[in-house]
């Protein structure tokens, strides 16, 4: 993808992550995408990633993202990010970056790196 094809794409994929969307979100990713992030580790893919975007978007309706700087590859970019993530007493800015490999318009595989040690405090 040129550059100004994945800042567009980046943006309506980060907007998808807001609203509880999941049928939307889920758009981006092909079927047999690999996605992993802090709270997932060991990854996941096919039907349980859309099953978990249902719940991760169902619990963070709120929460909003914004691209900071995207860094193309040859597979796809490095994306950095900040979300604000309201939680039950305030909101919580957090930084981070998504690594995204895609096969055309879809995300075959999605590593997302940030600190979620603010989000985990009482």
């Amino acid at each position: 993808m040129k550059p100004h094809d994945l800042s567009t794409f980046c943006q309506r994929w980060l907007d998808a992550w807001t609203g509880n969307r999941p049928d939307e979100l889920i758009q981006f990713y092909s079927a047999d995408a690999y996605y992993r992030d802090p709270a997932r580790p060991d990854g996941l893919g096919g039907r349980p990633l859309f099953e978990y975007f249902t719940k991760l978007l169902s619990k963070n309706p709120d929460w909003v993202w914004k691209a900071r700087e995207i860094i193309p590859t040859d597979k796809g970019c490095v994306l950095k990010w900040v979300a604000t993530i309201p939680t039950n007493s305030t909101s919580v800015i957090v930084e981070g970056l998504d690594i995204l490999e895609l096969r055309g318009d879809k995300i075959v595989r999605n590593e997302v790196y940030f600190d979620r040690s603010a989000l985990l405090k009482p």
